[in-house]
């Protein structure tokens, strides 16, 4: 193990003193832990986020249109014909 020094505020080490003695653990063994839970959850959504982005998701997907695969088949074969020409003469899904 290696040994650190921190600087914390008052409030902080009461409340690492009183979760100590609640757990009978030694300070230094409830800071581990709690450094090792923070650190599992750093990168992931909070649960407002998740909703957040599932909202988005179904907003974004509600708003793809429908269109028959053979025509999104030809606009995708267009589209290579094109990129291999210099590009489109006209707006693709133009009606």
């Amino acid at each position: 193990m290696v040994k650190v020094t921190f600087t914390l505020d008052g409030q902080t080490v009461e409340r690492l003193r009183t979760t100590a003695d609640r757990l009978h653990k030694p300070q230094s063994q409830v800071v581990r832990e709690a450094v090792a839970e923070y650190a599992a959850r750093v990168g992931r959504l909070s649960e407002n986020e998740r909703v957040e982005m599932l909202r988005v998701f179904d907003r974004v997907v509600a708003a793809i249109p429908h269109r028959p695969v053979a025509e999104v088949t030809a606009e995708i074969r267009a589209l290579g014909v094109a990129r291999r020409h210099g590009g489109r003469r006209r707006r693709t899904g133009a009606r």
